[in-house]
């Protein structure tokens, strides 16, 4: 999003060699207020302006909901333009913010490279070149520094860890919600170790890259009916929906769930990740407290505070 996007405040208390009492404050403007008594296709043309954080796929689940909302077809939509969108936001955490949280040194001068060549004809050269040289070898030094369960225990066998698989794509289940047929928002599942939220956020760059040489379309869904309509496409942080409520030709309801909304609605998915971990010291356990909110990569700024209870 734009830099007013709000803010994230998270604190625990460090006791007992553990993180407890995580409290999370996840507060945002109210900016689909905006999009009230508009034109659908006003909404559609500004929310890649509102929204400048994955802006294409923004615009994209905008598109879907206000065509389902009004029994269209869906818009086209350029694959290789999202699927680059996605890798960009991959390999800035995976090549600039996850080396140094592990204290390694970050591979900052590939990544410009690589970004300021992405949009020229020899993309997925250099796109394949960037995973190559640089991310794997950063990702394979970052692993042997992530251990989940306590600080003296030895890594465990990626062959044998499991990767939470993504969600799929449901617009139907959040037009129920949408229209009030159903009582409980669509959840993301909960992710279960840093290690793992790690690895499948590489295993998805990979399946971008792949995606990107294969011109594999990108996902989109969509459902609607009678002025009601969703929209839902991938982001490198997970599912963003987009649900609009037409009526008369003009929007009357709007609503956006970004993927920061669901895992910092309260403090579920960073307990998930931090309740079996040990720590050896109070500086310990404020690094352990960001890695934790970094594998969820919020979409916003955020300050976190490590008390000593």
């Amino acid at each position: 999003m734009t830099s007013s996007a709000g803010l994230l405040t998270v604190k625990a208390r460090f006791k007992e060699r553990g993180l407890h009492d995580i409290r999370v404050d996840l507060t945002r403007p109210s900016v689909t207020r905006l999009f009230i008594g508009q034109l659908p296709d006003v909404v559609t043309k500004t929310v890649p302006y509102l929204f400048t954080l994955c802006s294409h796929a923004q615009r994209a689940a905008a598109e879907a909901a206000v065509t389902a909302a009004q029994g269209e077809a869906p818009r086209a939509f350029d694959s290789a333009e999202l699927w680059l969108e996605v890798l960009h936001e991959n390999f800035w955490r995976l090549l600039l913010d996850w080396p140094p949280a592990l204290g390694l040194r970050p591979e900052k001068e590939a990544f410009i490279a690589w970004r300021n060549a992405r949009q020229g004809g020899d993309c997925l050269a250099v796109t394949q070149n960037l995973l190559h040289q640089s991310l794997r070898p950063i990702a394979e030094k970052c692993l042997e520094m992530l251990v989940d369960r306590s600080t003296d225990e030895v890594a465990p066998d990626d062959g044998e860890l499991e990767i939470p698989a993504a969600a799929p794509l449901a617009p139907e289940a959040w037009l129920d919600y949408w229209q009030g047929t159903a009582a409980q928002m669509p959840a993301l599942p909960a992710p279960t170790s840093i290690r793992s939220v790690f690895l499948a956020r590489l295993a998805e760059t990979l399946a971008a890259v792949d995606a990107l040489a294969s011109g594999t379309p990108f996902p989109v869904a969509s459902a609607g009916e009678g002025g009601w309509g969703v929209g839902q496409t991938m982001t490198a942080r997970g599912i963003l929906t987009h649900a609009v409520h037409v009526v008369e030709g003009v929007v009357a309801n709007y609503r956006v769930q970004a993927p920061t909304d669901s895992f910092f609605a309260d403090a579920t998915a960073l307990s998930s990740l931090l309740d079996n971990l040990q720590f050896a010291s109070l500086d310990q356990a404020r690094r352990g407290l960001n890695r934790a909110i970094l594998a969820l990569d919020p979409c916003l700024p955020y300050v976190a505070e490590v008390l000593d209870a």
